[in-house]
């Protein structure tokens, strides 16, 4: 635009001498025009007064919201960190209190156990909790309440006259203690319990103040930007409106004094004109300035890339005395005698005395029968004997090996579940770890766009201030020129004198005056969207912050209960072991009595009642041997 006005100035230095001849019409277009103009500007003076009353009352109550939203957030602050350092001061004392109860509850059952086994009496009671105590942190508490009850019961008691206390009755097997015992477990575990329900109670309590203290600050925090972006606003538009409305006013004083001068400057134009050659060239100068001003890369630059984007985006012994024909007759006999139940009982046995009979002497038969029969006596006793040590071994490794298994599968079972539960610690220690990681990736996005946003808004915010500075600067030169050019008052009666192209409301003056007022509400826009990002960003970060701490102190409580269950899960792991090694010794044994005690072909019974009758035939030889030989 400038350097059309530049290229116009140069051509209307050689229409001047056309444009006198219209002048004199020109001066009456000009007076009615000059008349309207002064009754707009005076319209748009009081517009513009009111609009200012306006946008400064605006501005006043908006930041009276903003301080009263100020001390309101500054107050629920101080309320939330108030409200967690008394529930941290209570959590604290609450864990405590709990890991007191716990190990006292877990002592005093154990305790319960020892005496009701032992059947201990009050006193051998107390020397057991005051052992207890030594190693266990929880008996302690356990032992003082004890003794404080058993002083209560004592005192109770009437003195005897000697004044040894009364004998008590004697409490069978120590149920006294027991029962003492078991209230004061009933007692912790109800105490117990009430601190459990009371800590919940005050989480509950705690987390229902903090979300109510968190949304009441979100919500003043988010009113409280709207404010600020409204007062900036405000601010913005009534320092435009008193720009407007000074120009406005200096508009009217020049145009009522432009139409004062004009009637009695008329006449004294004419002589003016070779004095307009030199104007000219005077504004030619200035235009060629403020185009070089306009033109730096600091004012045109960033009024394309910021303005214009903005807007677009055991054997017996036998006398022989027989005849030697009778002897021999007698042993056929006892030998057919023999040889026959050989036979019938199948017995390997007698079928080898047989045998050995017919080629003894008869001295030998007699002592060999006695030798058989001692033999199978003492199979006999040996076998009853055997069968009751198998009867017995076999009922005994029975018992053992159903118990190891039934032990074996309890703890199995507990393995299976201990390997479960530490399966899915392990799962929501992964997704709470993951959750840290989302919230560490989506701070670090954050900040680093807050980082870009904020050095993209302090550059454009620069920008726009270096803008409206060089604006004002080439203000400066056109005003003054335009300025100089009004005080001079020609008497040449036929032309008036050439004051430059900057009164026009389409001059290079006006679009400049667009131009800083731009730049102006660019700087006023961003700097006021810079404020809340910030604000969005601190509150952002700072949810972000208190939800990645607690997911963090979950995790943390979940790997030490993790820990517990993975040692307890190693030591049910080993218990597993040893009574899988018990169970393979019982069964391992029970192979070995197999073949002596189960895997027999002929039963027990059978076998001895066959053995039976090998004794009774060799008795019934030897009494036909000892009967016949006594003759």
């Amino acid at each position: 635009m400038l350097g059309e006005m530049k290229t116009r100035g140069d051509k209307m230095m050689a229409d001047e001498k056309a444009i006198y001849a219209t002048y004199k019409d020109w001066v009456d277009d000009r007076t009615t025009d000059l008349g309207f103009q002064i009754i707009e500007s005076e319209r748009t003076i009081e517009e513009d007064t009111a609009a200012i009353e306006k946008f400064n009352s605006d501005a006043e109550q908006l930041s009276a919201g903003i301080a009263e939203l100020d001390g309101d957030i500054a107050r629920m602050t101080g309320e939330k960190n108030d409200a967690t350092e008394v529930r941290d001061t209570e959590h604290a004392e609450y864990v405590t209190l709990e890991q007191d109860y716990g190990e006292s509850v877990d002592a005093l059952e154990r305790a319960i156990q020892v005496v009701s086994a032992q059947q201990y009496n009050r006193p051998q009671a107390e020397m057991l909790l005051q052992r207890m105590s030594k190693t266990m942190p929880g008996m302690r508490r356990v032992f003082a309440a004890f003794i404080q009850q058993s002083d209560s019961t004592h005192s109770s008691q009437e003195p005897s006259q000697d004044g040894a206390p009364a004998v008590a009755a004697y409490d069978s097997q120590g149920s006294g203690v027991v029962d003492m015992l078991e209230g004061l477990l009933k007692k912790f575990k109800k105490e117990y319990s009430e601190t459990v329900e009371d800590e919940n109670n005050k989480a509950h309590y705690y987390s229902l103040e903090m979300l109510h203290l968190t949304n009441t600050i979100t919500k003043s925090s988010s009113d409280r930007q709207e404010k600020i972006a409204a007062k900036a606003e405000a601010v913005a538009s009534s320092e435009k409106t008193q720009g407007h409305l000074a120009d406005t006013q200096k508009a009217l004083a020049e145009d009522q004094k432009f139409l004062a001068d004009m009637t009695a400057t008329f006449n004294a134009k004419t002589a003016t004109f070779s004095q307009n050659q030199e104007v000219r060239v005077a504004e030619l100068k200035a235009i060629s300035k403020a185009i070089e001003i306009i033109s730096a890369s600091n004012v045109s630059g960033s009024y394309a890339a910021k303005i214009n984007l903005a807007q677009k985006s055991s054997s017996v012994s036998f006398l022989q005395t027989a005849a030697g024909r009778s002897r021999a007759a007698l042993r056929q006999g006892v030998v057919a005698l023999l040889g026959q139940k050989a036979k019938s009982l199948s017995s390997e046995q007698l079928a080898s005395l047989v045998v050995a009979l017919n080629s003894s002497p008869f001295a030998k038969v007699i002592e060999m029968i006695e030798t058989l029969l001692t033999k199978l006596k003492e199979e006999a006793a040996a076998e009853a004997t055997h069968k009751q040590w198998c009867d017995e071994q076999l009922k005994d490794n029975k018992l053992k090996r159903d118990k190891k298994t039934a032990k074996v599968d309890k703890l199995t079972a507990q393995t299976q579940e201990l390997a479960a539960e530490i399966v899915d610690q392990a799962a929501q220690i992964k997704v709470l770890a993951e959750e840290q990681a989302e919230l560490a990736a989506s701070i670090a996005a954050a900040t680093k766009q807050r980082t870009a946003e904020k050095e993209e808004n302090t550059a454009t915010i620069a920008d726009a201030k270096a803008g409206v500075e060089a604006v004002k600067s080439a203000l400066v030169v056109l005003r003054e020129f335009y300025a100089t050019q009004e005080s001079f008052v020609q008497q040449v009666p036929e032309m008036e004198a050439y004051s430059g192209m900057g009164n026009a409301k389409t001059g290079v003056v006006g679009m400049l005056e667009v131009i800083e007022s731009d730049f102006a509400r660019l700087e006023a826009d961003t700097t006021a969207a810079e404020n809340q990002a910030a604000q969005e960003y601190d509150a952002f970060m700072a949810e972000a912050t208190e939800s990645k701490k607690q997911k963090h102190d979950a995790e943390f409580k979940l790997s030490l209960e993790k820990d517990q269950t993975e040692f307890e899960l190693s030591q049910t792991k080993k218990d597993l072991a040893a009574v899988t090694a018990e169970l393979k010794a019982a069964n391992d044994y029970y192979e070995e009595l197999k073949p002596a005690c189960l895997q027999v072909k002929v039963s027990y019974e059978e076998r001895a009642a066959k053995r039976q009758e090998e004794i009774a035939a060799l008795k019934e030889a030897y009494e036909m041997l000892n009967s016949k030989g006594s003759a």
